[in-house]
């Protein structure tokens, strides 16, 4: 692809892009950096570009995979940041504090092997603590289908949970 052609292809949906970034980073010049960040991307695979039938389509795909890695990036939060210390357990002895990061340890694995969709939906919605509406806009899902993995995610984690340690009281 030309520059031409790139100029009359990709850069008329600029704005529609801006709007599209804005939606999901609240910041115009967050979702100026994001779109910028996009035509770069797009302009770097210009020769591959007309092998997807929309090019719009995919623009849109690389921009909102774009403010989510942003938006990754800017919540910080981890699992670890989610555990409040509650009054009683601000004197929990050594041996708690160890169980304690054991269970964490575990949850975490357990939400590292859950299928990407339902990873993604209990970490925005448990631990970055987003709307169901945020996160079905986000992820470009139904309000339901948020519902549904989300409740899928965290009835395998309970059921891991509730596996390992039924296997540990029972010795078998």
């Amino acid at each position: 692809m030309s520059a031409e052609e790139f100029q009359l292809e990709v850069l008329p949906i600029n704005q529609k892009l801006y709007y599209f970034a804005l939606r999901f980073l609240r910041s115009a010049a967050d979702a100026e950096d994001a779109v910028q960040d996009v035509f770069v991307k797009l302009w770097n695979i210009r020769d591959k570009l007309s092998t997807y039938n929309s090019i719009e389509a995919f623009a849109y795909t690389v921009t909102r995979n774009h403010c989510l890695d942003k938006l990754k990036a800017k919540r910080t939060y981890s699992i670890e940041d989610t555990m409040r210390v509650e009054p009683g357990q601000a004197n929990a002895t050594p041996a708690q504090r160890t169980e304690d990061l054991e269970k964490l340890a575990l949850v975490k694995q357990i939400i590292g092997e859950l299928p990407e969709q339902q990873r993604m939906v209990i970490q925005l919605r448990d631990i970055d603590e987003c709307t169901y509406e945020e996160i079905a806009e986000m992820l470009d899902m139904q309000l339901n289908a948020v519902r549904v993995n989300l409740s899928r995610a965290r009835k395998k984690v309970r059921d891991e949970i509730a596996k390992i340690y039924n296997y540990e009281t029972t010795g078998n």
